[in-house]
C-alpha cells in the first residue's frame, strides 16, 4: 500500500520485504532508464520475464518503487525561475501546511526539516514576477506560515543515476 493511499486512510503501509542483490539490481535498471522493458530488465538481471515482472510488481506494492516519472529541464519547459523557500510554520501544523503547498502550481519539492525553519520548498515557475506572486499571494497568505525566506537558483545540476553515478543501494 502506497503512502498516498496511507494518507487517504487505508491503514499503515506494511513494512516492506527484504531487498536481495537481484531487486537491488532491479532499482538500479529502473532509476537509470525508468522506460526500460521488462524484457530488458530480466535479461540484465538474468532472470524470467514473469520474475522479472513479479518483482517490480511486488517493489511497487511495498512502496519501495514510489512511481515512474519523466525528469524535466524546467527552463526548456517554460519553467525559467526556481527557488527554494524556506518556511516557518505553527507549531503541529505541518499536515495542513503540506497539503496547501502541495497544490501550489510548480511546488516541485516539499521537505519537513530541522534547523532555523521548518520547511524546505522547491518551486518552478515562469518567471520572477509568477514567482514573487507565488510567495507573496499564495504562501505567505497560508495562515500558518510565519515567515518565508526565497533563495533564488541561478544553476541547476540534476545529479541523477546513470551509468557514470549509479545508484548506492548496497
Amino acid at each position: 500500500m502506497s503512502a498516498e493511499r496511507m494518507a487517504e486512510g487505508a491503514g499503515p503501509t506494511p513494512p516492506a520485504r527484504p531487498l536481495d542483490a537481484v531487486d537491488r539490481d532491479i532499482l538500479r535498471i529502473l532509476r537509470t532508464n525508468g522506460r526500460a522493458s521488462i524484457r530488458a530488465v530480466a535479461e540484465e538481471v538474468h532472470v524470467s520475464r514473469a520474475n522479472a515482472y513479479a518483482r517490480i510488481n511486488r517493489l511497487v506494492e511495498d512502496g519501495v518503487i514510489r512511481g515512474f516519472s519523466a525528469r524535466i529541464d524546467h527552463e526548456r519547459a517554460g519553467q525559467g525561475a526556481s527557488a527554494y523557500i524556506t518556511l516557518k510554520i505553527v507549531q503541529n501544523s505541518w499536515r495542513t501546511v503540506r497539503e496547501q503547498l502541495r497544490a501550489l502550481p510548480g511546488a516541485g519539492h516539499i521537505a519537513l526539516v530541522s534547523g532555523d525553519f521548518d520547511v524546505l520548498l522547491l518551486v518552478h515557475t515562469p518567471d520572477n514576477r509568477a514567482l514573487r506572486e507565488l510567495v507573496l499571494t499564495r504562501i505567505q497568505a497560508i495562515d500558518e506560515v510565519l515567515s518565508t525566506r526565497t533563495l533564488l537558483v541561478f544553476e541547476e545540476t540534476e545529479l541523477g543515476h546513470g551509468p557514470d553515478r549509479p545508484a548506492d543501494l548496497t
